[in-house]
């Protein structure tokens, strides 16, 4: 029989498990005097049923936190098929009533894809609740600290037919069938993983070894804040057009999964969560490629467990903070980004978009040409030169927007109005 322990008995909890059909209804009396013999202080258990999940494995709810009033970021995703998305988003939209969540949480028939922010008490509360439908009990669920205000402008619940932009849309993709997505390596195997590959292409003198491809299945300009090393920058700036692996007719030159050995070559690829990864994976997975791997929960939950290694820069994220140390997610590990640019393996990684000189301070900014609001990195003296314009011509445009200094970050198009 598989031993547990029973963490924080003090509190109530819940656990929950995929198969309702395997609950084990006297469980209650099992623990009560399991704890009684060892003289433990035991309190009714507020829940539903207790489950045992079918991977064998007890399944814990996100520590209560002490600040209930302290913001959060909540990141999750799971495949799975929701029959009527509709009425799913309806449930969730009247849970979230009256609480204090912002941010997108998406729907639709092939699952869930969720991250927003708010106080401890309502942004667990949401967790707690989306674990209690067995659908959903064992998510994995990222959390980051939000300095205590929202990362998000406000709450969007609803139905969309993809979970992940891409050209074409995702829903023609298998990836509800998990054989047809790569194959999840925890944190610590992507470590020992990652090694190998570095050792094996350090001692083949700078030139990458074919039976390993480390992919960065992110946005050009995520890579150019953080990454791994020896990954392979994003062959474009938007992920919503990656084409790595997926030309039949010609070998292009810049993508590294060309004219590779798709029976033989291990295709490790990572994201900041994991959910593109899932679906870069199903695509590859399509035009014939075998030894697919991806890191499970991507790189905020690598960060997480095993700190810093093998990671240069900071984490880019798709909210209000924009870029995140990598300490953010292993306080006791205190690397600053810019003791580490040298280990870079590209010198394009933290340049500035305008000058080419290294930048001090690696976080975006967009700009000020409102028709342009492209997201750039930029050294301090072109930010001052040109207004908070990413190039020459965008400083001459009828629409500008006033220079931000420091860390600011312009609002929605709908606040600069006055501009039109």
């Amino acid at each position: 029989m598989r031993s547990f322990t029973l963490m924080n008995v003090a509190k109530p909890f819940l656990l929950a498990c995929n198969e309702p059909s395997r609950c084990f209804p006297n469980i209650r009396t099992i623990l009560a005097t399991t704890l009684n013999k060892n003289k433990k202080r035991v309190l009714p258990l507020r829940c539903k049923s207790l489950c045992l999940p079918s991977n064998g494995d007890w399944l814990e709810v996100p520590k209560e936190v002490e600040n209930e009033e302290e913001f959060i970021v909540v990141n999750f995703y799971r495949f799975v098929f929701i029959e009527d998305p509709e009425e799913e988003v309806s449930k969730h939209l009247s849970f979230l009533e009256g609480r204090d969540i912002h941010g997108r949480i998406y729907l639709n028939k092939q699952g869930i894809n969720a991250q927003y922010s708010g106080p401890n008490k309502d942004a667990l509360a949401y967790v707690k609740w989306v674990r209690e439908d067995c659908r959903f009990s064992d998510v994995l669920v990222q959390i980051s600290p939000s300095s205590n205000a929202h990362a998000f402008p406000r709450l969007k619940l609803r139905y969309k037919p993809s979970l992940v932009q891409l050209e074409g849309g995702i829903s023609d993709l298998p990836l509800l069938d998990p054989s047809m997505r790569a194959a999840p390596l925890a944190p610590s195997e992507w470590r020992k993983r990652l090694e190998a590959v570095n050792n094996t292409n350090n001692s083949s003198h700078g030139n990458f070894n074919s039976s390993f491809i480390l992919l960065d299945v992110r946005n050009g300009y995520e890579w150019d804040v953080g990454h791994f090393q020896g990954a392979q920058r994003p062959d474009v700036d938007c992920f919503r057009a990656t084409s790595f692996g997926q030309s039949e007719s010609e070998v292009i030159a810049s993508d590294p999964l060309a004219a590779v050995d798709k029976e033989r070559t291990d295709i490790l690829m990572y994201c900041t969560g994991g959910i593109r990864c899932d679906v870069y994976s199903a695509i590859l997975r399509k035009q014939g490629f075998k030894r697919l791997y991806t890191l499970k929960g991507g790189v905020s939950h690598y960060l997480e467990s095993e700190g810093s290694v093998g990671w240069v820069g900071n984490l880019f994220v798709f909210d209000a903070r924009l870029s995140l140390l990598p300490s953010t997610y292993k306080p006791a590990v205190e690397i600053e980004a810019s003791t580490m640019l040298e280990c870079s393996l590209d010198d394009s990684f933290a340049k500035c978009h305008i000058c080419g000189s290294q930048v001090s301070e690696l976080r975006h900014r967009n700009c000020a040409n409102l028709d342009c609001n492209l997201l750039f990195l930029c050294c301090a003296g072109c930010v001052k030169h040109l207004r908070g314009c990413c190039c020459i011509q965008c400083t001459s445009a009828s629409r500008l927007r006033p220079l931000l200094t420091g860390h600011q970050r312009y609002q929605k198009w709908h606040k600069y109005r006055d501009f039109e």
